[in-house]
């Protein structure tokens, strides 16, 4: 598996708890609270309309310590979903028909209790998504994971943050194209990309945002095709949120104000419209409930007076809740806009 660098594992140590995260956001020089800039753009605080998607982190343990990870995960994280809990998850989808699960991670194959869930979700008619970072296919004691993922129809969402080999490289560790090009083709054989759908995530190598989505997914599949034969579904584009690991090479290069200053200044009032909190709701590995992914990993609960756990889910408040936001949620507003479904328009 590709592997870091001691140096680089060692600048990849987590910078800051999620409340000193928060605090650095809320200290930079001239950057307007979200609820105001929704405000000034005469946009009501966001809620939620509905959930059709239960995106459950199943744990912080990744084969991978990739250089953009806002999770920071990587091998050396213990934080799993139980069995249990994993259950609590099936009960909420059975009650209340879930339409779409959403495994994320680390990576999400490695909790040893991927499969029963995978299986068991997809009992129940739930369409499942597995966030994959493609090279833990290859990983000793998964060479039949493709094959499962196959069997049980699953739609796979695979990390490629670039379709040239040194940019994947550069965040990702020496070897991670290479391998990822070679689970590509593993998965096309099994019928990914053309019968069962392949979507590749892309993400800037630095402080910049994603281009183009269409012309972009273009570049990958001429390359991708010409090059290794690979087909894919479809390309998503993806804005790196300032937290966690990407917040710390902000902070080393001295760019957390000028990044914030461009994604701000990129505000796009019909992004924030569409952002994806609206339509799911995030579980993390311990049964905690949040509004997405990134909230999440800044500890940023679901607001008071609202179902905080899965044991205690409750579809008719959850589907109209208050969203809580901040800060970091520019990096989902901005340009096009950025959310688990890729560009918003």
């Amino acid at each position: 598996m590709p592997q870091a660098s001691t140096s680089l594992l060692h600048r990849l140590s987590p910078l800051a708890t999620a409340s000193e995260q928060l605090r650095i956001l809320d200290a930079i020089d001239g950057c307007p609270e979200f609820a105001d800039v929704l405000r000034e753009h005469d946009l009501h605080a966001l809620t939620a309309d509905r959930i059709e998607i239960l995106q459950v982190n199943v744990g912080k343990l990744c084969n991978m310590t990739c250089h953009h990870c806002h999770v920071d995960a990587g091998p050396d994280r213990r934080e799993i979903m139980t069995r249990e809990m994993i259950d609590a998850c099936l009960n909420v989808i059975r009650e209340n028909q879930i339409g779409t699960l959403d495994l994320t991670g680390g990576a999400p194959e490695m909790n040893p209790h991927f499969r029963y869930f995978v299986t068991e979700a997809r009992k129940l008619g739930t369409h499942v998504i597995d966030g994959c970072n493609l090279t833990i296919l290859l990983a000793p004691g998964y060479e039949d994971l493709a094959q499962f993922l196959a069997d049980h129809e699953v739609e796979i969402v695979a990390s490629l943050p670039c379709y040239l080999e040194e940019n994947t490289d550069k965040q990702r560790g020496n070897g991670a194209y290479r391998q990822s090009v070679e689970a590509l083709q593993r998965l096309n054989a099994l019928g990914y990309g053309t019968s069962k759908t392949l979507t590749l995530v892309y993400n800037p190598v630095g402080a910049s945002l994603p281009p183009d989505q269409s012309s972009l997914e273009e570049q990958y599949r001429e390359h991708l095709k010409r090059e290794y034969d690979v087909d894919f579904t479809r390309l998503f584009t993806i804005t790196n949120m300032p937290i966690s690991r990407f917040l710390e090479d902000l902070i080393q290069q001295g760019r957390v104000e000028s990044y914030m200053k461009k994604l701000l200044e990129a505000f796009n009032p019909s992004a924030a419209q569409g952002v994806m909190c609206r339509q799911l709701i995030s579980v993390g590995w311990d049964g905690r409930l949040y509004d997405c992914d990134f909230n999440q990993m800044l500890s940023l609960p679901v607001v008071e007076n609202q179902p905080r756990s899965i044991q205690d889910f409750n579809l008719t408040k959850l589907a109209q809740r208050p969203i809580h936001t901040g800060r970091h949620c520019f990096g989902c507003t901005a340009a096009a806009g950025s959310g688990c479904l890729g560009a918003i328009e």
